[in-house]
């Protein structure tokens, strides 16, 4: 009975800290600060993901947040190893 409302709030709170982090993204004063607004929405993409799994009743999408969680990490070390050496393959 309440399932639906939550989902539908958290929902909103989670495309809120989206449209924050975007406003993050285009603010910030360092590339350090980037990677990380990058990496947080990452996290808030995989969260939509999950919850909108629940909402179907499907167990499909977490496979694809799990995938999404790999592409964000290996990016993430990346860009930080690319940032510390220079490059990314030695």
């Amino acid at each position: 009975m309440i399932l639906p409302y939550a989902l539908l709030f958290m929902i909103g709170c989670i495309c809120a800290a989206l449209i924050l982090n975007l406003i993050r993204l285009f603010t910030s004063p360092t590339l350090t600060d980037r990677i990380l607004t990058l990496d947080t929405m990452t996290v808030n993409a995989l969260a939509l993901v999950i919850l909108y799994g629940i909402w179907a009743g499907t167990g499909l999408y977490l496979e694809a947040a799990i995938l999404l969680a790999l592409t964000g990490f290996v990016g993430t070390v990346a860009y930080c190893k690319y940032l510390l050496r220079g490059s990314i393959i030695e």
